[in-house]
């Protein structure tokens, strides 16, 4: 009797859905199950999936195959004929040559400083790239925009080599790659900051290149969409390794891709199955395993695997073993056929099963040789070119081309497919002549007689050369290049700033609103209103800038296609192809991408942009700080906003939300001008000069870091004579008043949210101990040290300077306390430069859950605890009794 659970009808969605003709659908299963059994399960598979790309094509609604055999996407019949490639192969051929060999040159050269460098890489990519350059790829002297190349990080010899061999670079500077502190060297990977005329995005820190290549193209749509720049011509061109795609960045906005039709919007991902210490899926199918991803979310997919060696295997295979074959053999067995004898290939991948020893028979070694050592799709112009062709044409959807290679193509057998080739640096003398025969190369012998191996270039007046000019000159301009079209924009009216610089009265209101009061202002300035790009992950309730959505509203390049539940009320959600805020979801690193994108517009369209991007404090430089350091390499400006800021000012949230340590995370980039502001006509007067210095006649490569806080509090008026304080990061805002002449004085340093303990200390100290305390507003605890750091460098250089921090504190008597809502290592960063005794409280250790005064009491910050570490300074210098110490513990119940 068999087992009943064993027969039982597996339950599927279907049988929940009324079938209105039971005995056609039993005629179609009947059918199938007759072609599995006189056919076979193959012959099966293969009519049912051309059953479902002919429904397809036709327009019937039914679910994508997420996985297609492992051959090229493209049939060979589709390709462009060799008579008909829209370019010179021949010279194509050789201009590739030229540039794998003079990286290879390059990298081996600098080998004997001990800098390194990566070799491998572009061997395997470089058709991938010269193909783009050649046909694909637009420049920037059309339309000013071009097109938006993500080179791959290890691939930048290749690069530099290209940009030799068309006269941007010359043999000093590639003798000069990764020796920069001379002036005249060329950085390791792409580095816009520090070769600003090449290169315009940095992708060497893996995983942020694709997710910025996604939110680039999203941010030309946007552009587009407002009516700012006309970017309809733009594509965005990604280049990754398949060992990069294991970063959850690097898939982490596939979806939006999709969701939002970036059809401007390519990947070429490098399947040489190989990442830094060998296989990327030693027993797995990384090609497989990628397509099935990215047709999971909606993605267009090009596989290029084969070169044109394969072409007559899979005319051979009438049985389809072959393609069988190639699907079950993971990518380790296939590195290792690619440096094994043909006898070995012979008997583990053709004696697998009958069908394919008798194919082999008909395959000569060479041939076996041929196609299992080399021919791959990403080695072959033809093949690439048609990949890209169907990438650009492709509508409705972005693509991705899956484009195998070998690791080390051209590099000889002792680079080709071994796994420590990424470390790999140099190649010998005899390895370059074997690669010189090879490519064909006209180098002589005696070029090499010096022991090193020589550039080579065919000359600024060669075939080569000419061909490679007039292919961009057709494109567009030389690629890849960066350009910057100084646009100053004008300064915005000034009701906005006025408005906070007044105060607030006897209303009260938190910092964070009047941040987001001032930038709703500004949004609507005649001139500069609709640059302002506002990004925040899915919290702007959080932030109070629901006001925004009905008047900004909310960009989506479908608009709205539904009413919003709460349309009947005054700040209802309101989605509009044009609209001006980007609502990430929760993604802060899809949030900062975005934030990226816009604020470089200024170099990528020659479209100055503003972005402000408000978040949770906690979850910005802790969560993305490598996309921080990305926006600098970038040159990016704009004001990444922290809101709920400080460690005790979130009431109840607890540890993972507490943030006491962004601004000590934030002073280690050098681009961002870092502010911890505590009343609203600080903020005013700090946006006010930022837009300035970012935006201005003179504009900088900063961007700026403000701390604002959820606390309501009544906003003073500005007092007269502050401003340079606020920007350098220190004046006094309340002097204390001595009981009498010979009263004990100290100064007290607070920032943000902070200085109103500290001013409750001020009166606790004078009202219960006669003591006088100063309040200073330390708005960057940042500026100052990095204004006293200068200072330090310009005495090495012979300059007599004294710091800020020193200045302004000069003469003040007393000792210095210094308070905030951050751990002590905050405002410690200016500690060498105050020449007073110095000390400071902070929040040091874990946020918990609780109310403000409980943290505050917790952490040793509230007024009470301030007063008592004051006395504690006055009592070590003996200007109190120590007694007065143990008195005010007691009587503050500490």
């Amino acid at each position: 009797m068999p087992d009943p659970v064993r027969v039982r009808k597996l339950p599927s969605e279907l049988d929940q859905l009324p079938d209105r003709d039971a005995e056609e659908t039993a005629e179609w299963a009947a059918s199938l199950d007759a072609v599995t059994q006189h056919a076979g399960p193959h012959r099966a598979a293969y009519l049912m999936r051309r059953t479902l790309q002919h429904a397809e094509t036709a327009g019937v609604p039914v679910p994508r195959l997420l996985e297609t055999d492992y051959v090229n996407t493209i049939p060979t019949t589709a390709e462009p004929a060799y008579g008909d490639f829209p370019g010179d192969a021949a010279l194509e051929a050789r201009i590739t040559a030229w540039n794998r060999w003079n990286a290879a040159a390059m990298v081996t050269r600098g080998s004997k400083h001990g800098v390194g460098g990566h070799i491998a890489t572009f061997a395997s990519a470089a058709w991938l790239y010269e193909t783009g350059f050649n046909h694909f790829f637009r420049g920037k002297e059309g339309d000013g925009s071009g097109d938006q190349l993500y080179i791959q990080g290890h691939a930048s010899p290749g690069i530099y080599a290209r940009a030799f061999l068309d006269g941007r670079l010359s043999e000093q500077q590639l003798d000069n790659f990764r020796q920069e502190a001379g002036g005249n060297g060329l950085p390791s990977y792409p580095h816009p900051r520090r070769l600003p005329w090449l290169w315009e995005f940095p992708t060497v820190s893996m995983g942020l290149g694709p997710l910025s290549a996604i939110y680039q193209a999203r941010f030309n749509r946007y552009l587009h969409n407002r009516g700012i720049k006309d970017t309809a011509n733009s594509h965005v061109w990604a280049f990754l390794g398949d060992g990069e795609m294991d970063e959850p960045e690097s898939t982490a906005a596939l979806a939006l891709a999709s969701r939002e039709r970036l059809d401007n919007l390519t990947f070429v991902i490098n399947c040489n199955l190989q990442r830094l210490d060998g296989p990327v899926r030693a027993n797995f199918k990384i090609v497989q395993e990628l397509e099935a991803q990215f047709r999971g979310a909606g993605w267009n997919v090009v596989k290029s695997l084969w070169g044109s060696a394969w072409d007559e295997l899979f005319q051979l295979d009438v049985t389809g073993a072959l393609v069988r074959r190639l699907r079950e053999v993971p990518d380790a067995q296939f590195q290792t056929y690619a440096t094994r004898d043909v006898a070995y290939i012979r008997e583990h991948f053709f004696g697998a099963e009958p069908a394919l020893v008798e194919l082999s028979k008909l395959l000569s070694d060479a041939k076996i040789a041929e196609c299992f050592y080399t021919s791959r799709g990403g080695h072959e112009a033809r093949k690439v070119y048609a990949a890209y062709r169907a990438a650009v044409e492709h509508k409705g959807a972005p693509t991705v081309i899956l484009a195998q290679t070998v690791k080390g193509y051209t590099l000889g057998k002792g680079f080709e497919s071994k796994n420590a080739n990424h470390q790999m640096k140099k190649l010998t003398i005899d390895e370059f002549k074997g690669m010189r025969d090879l490519l064909g190369l006209p180098i002589a012998d005696s070029a090499f007689a010096d022991g090193q191996v020589p550039y080579g270039h065919p000359g600024a007046d060669s075939p080569e050369v000419r061909y490679l000019t007039e292919r961009r000159a057709a494109l567009g301009g030389p690629a890849p290049a960066r350009r910057v079209h100084a646009v100053a924009l004008p300064t915005p009216e000034e009701r906005g700033f006025k408005a906070l610089e007044k105060g607030s009265g006897k209303q009260e209101m938190a910092t964070t609103m009047a941040f987001v009061r001032l930038v709703k202002d500004l949004m609507r300035d005649k001139e500069t209103g609709r640059r302002w790009v506002p990004i925040v992950p899915d919290e702007a309730r959080t932030f109070g800038m629901e006001s925004l959505f009905p008047s900004a509203g909310i960009y989506s390049p479908l608009g709205q296609t539904y009413e919003p539940v709460d349309r009947d009320q005054l700040m209802y959600y309101k989605e509009a192809k044009d609209g001006q805020i980007l609502n990430e979801g929760i993604t802060e690193a899809g949030a900062m991408a975005d934030f990226i994108a816009a604020s470089t517009s200024y170099a990528t369209h020659g479209e100055p942009m503003i972005p402000f991007y408000i978040f949770y404090s906690m979850f910005g430089w802790q969560r993305t700080a490598d996309q921080m350091w990305q926006l600098a390499d970038q040159l990016g400006k704009g004001f990444i906003v922290g809101a709920t800021a400080g460690r005790t000012t979130l009431t109840g949230e607890g540890l993972q939300h507490a943030d006491g340590h962004s601004h000590l995370i934030a002073s280690t980039n050098p681009a961002s001008l870092n502010y911890d502001p505590a009343f609203a006509y600080e903020i005013s007067v700090i946006v006010k000069d930022g837009l300035r210095r970012m935006y201005g006649p003179e504009a900088e490569n900063v961007f700026y870091y403000l701390t604002v806080y959820n606390e309501p509090k009544p906003q003073p008026a500005m007092p007269e004579g502050v401003e340079e304080g606020i920007l350098r990061g220190l004046y006094r805002f309340k002097e204390g008043v001595a009981a009498a002449a010979d009263s004990p004085r100290l100064q007290l340093l607070a920032s943000g949210t902070a200085i109103h303990w500290a001013l409750e200390a001020q009166e606790l100290l004078g009202a219960d101990w006669g003591v006088a305390a100063d309040v200073w507003s330390a708005t960057s605890w940042g500026e100052l040290r990095r204004d006293a750091l200068e200072c330090d460098e310009a005495l090495l250089r012979g300059e007599q300077r004294t710091a800020y921090v020193t200045q302004a504190l000069e003469g003040a008597p007393g000792p210095v306390l210094a308070v905030s809502d951050w751990m002590r290592q905050v405002p410690d960063q200016i500690s060498q430069w105050v020449e007073q005794d110095y000390s400071s409280l902070g929040t040091d250790g874990f946020g918990l859950s609780d109310t403000r005064d409980a943290a505050r009491r917790h952490f040793g910050v509230d007024a009470q605890s301030i007063t008592v570490a004051a006395l504690a300074q006055l009592a070590r210098r003996g200007e109190v009794p120590a007694s007065a110490v143990k008195e005010a513990r007691e009587r503050y119940g500490l």
